[in-house]
C-alpha cells in the first residue's frame, strides 16, 4: 500500500481492513526486545514485514510495556531514522512512528512516515497535534490510562467502554480543533494500556459500540499478556493461537486495521473472517 492508496483508504466507507505490523527498535519491548535494535536487523524485518502482506509498518523507538520507563528524543531519533530512511520508498507499505514526541514525529515524517501513532492521543506533548495538523498525516489517537510506568497498577473504571468512547471523542475534538482532518483520524481504544484482563475482554467483546465514534478503529491485541492469562502460553511468542482468535473477533466486530507481531499468519485470519462474511472468496 503506497501513501496515496492509504490516503483513498482513509476516505472508503467500504474500507477493507489492513494489517499493521509491529517493528519495535528497542532493546525492552515485551515480546522481541532486543530482536531489533540494531538498524540493520530491523530494517532487514521491515522488508520480511512487508513481504508477508503488512500494509502497514509501525516503527518505535522506546517500549510501551508494562514498566517501561521513558526514552528521550534524541535517543528515540537514534534508533528508529536509520530504519525508516531504509525502508521509505522501497517497501509498498505506509511507515507509521510509534512516539509521544512532536520532535520525533517531525523528523520521522520528514524521511517518509506517513502516520503518526501516539499512545498518548496528544497530551504527552503540546506541539503534537499541531505538527500532525500542519503536515498533513494520518494521526491514531490512543486511549491510556496513566503512564506504560504505571498503567497496570491496579486500573480501575465505573464503565471501560463508556470512559473509553468519552475519552476517545474528546481527544478527536482536541485533534480537529488543533486542525486535523477528521478523515485522517483513527482511534485505539488501547487494549493492555492501562486496563486489566477483564477490562480489555470488554472492550473487545463490546467493540462494535466504538464504531459508533465514526473512525476506523486500530486495535492491537497481539501476543499480549492476557492472552497468555487464557492460554496458558507464558512466552509472548507462543501466543499465536490466542492473539489469531482476537484477530479474528476485531475484524468481525468493526476494526479497521490490526497491529500485529505474526502478520503473515494474521493476514490469513483477517482474509478468512473477510471471506465469511462475503459469502465468498476475497
Amino acid at each position: 500500500m503506497t501513501d496515496r492508496e492509504f490516503d483513498q483508504w482513509l476516505q472508503d466507507a467500504q474500507r477493507r481492513p489492513l494489517v499493521m505490523g509491529v517493528l519495535n527498535v528497542t532493546p525492552d519491548s515485551f515480546s522481541d526486545g532486543g530482536r531489533y535494535a540494531a538498524a540493520d536487523a530491523a530494517i532487514e524485518h521491515g522488508f520480511a514485514l512487508a513481504e508477508a502482506g503488512a500494509q502497514i509498518i509501525d516503527i518505535g523507538g522506546e517500549s510501551t510495556r508494562p514498566g517501561a520507563g521513558r526514552v528521550d528524543a534524541e535517543e528515540q531519533l537514534r534508533r528508529i531514522l536509520p530504519v525508516i530512511q531504509g525502508l521509505a520508498g522501497k517497501v509498498k507499505a505506509v511507515l507509521s512512528v510509534d512516539t509521544t514526541r512532536a520532535a520525533v514525529a517531525e523528523r520521522a515524517i520528514d524521511s517518509g512516515a506517513g502516520i503518526v501513532n501516539d499512545i498518548s492521543a496528544g497530551l504527552d506533548d503540546p506541539r503534537m497535534l499541531s505538527l500532525v495538523a500542519g503536515r498533513a498525516v494520518a494521526l491514531v489517537l490512543m486511549h491510556m490510562k496513566g503512564q506504560p510506568a504505571t498503567m497496570q497498577q491496579a486500573p480501575t473504571y465505573t464503565d471501560v467502554v463508556g470512559e473509553v468512547m468519552d475519552f476517545l471523542s474528546s481527544r478527536m475534538e482536541a485533534a480537529r480543533q488543533a486542525g486535523v482532518k477528521t478523515q485522517r483520524i483513527l482511534l485505539d481504544p488501547g487494549i493492555g494500556f492501562g486496563k486489566t484482563a477483564d477490562h480489555n475482554l470488554t472492550l473487545l467483546r463490546d467493540l462494535t459500540k466504538l464504531t459508533r465514534l465514526g473512525r476506523p478503529l486500530v486495535v492491537g491485541t497481539s501476543r499480549k499478556a492476557f492472552i497468555g492469562r487464557i492460554t496458558g502460553d507464558s512466552e509472548p511468542s507462543q501466543r499465536v493461537l490466542g492473539t489469531a482468535a482476537t484477530v479474528a473477533w476485531s475484524i468481525a466486530n468493526g476494526a479497521a486495521i490490526v497491529r500485529v507481531h505474526d502478520v503473515e499468519a494474521m493476514g490469513k485470519v483477517v482474509r478468512m473472517v473477510l471471506s465469511i462474511r462475503a459469502g465468498k472468496i476475497v
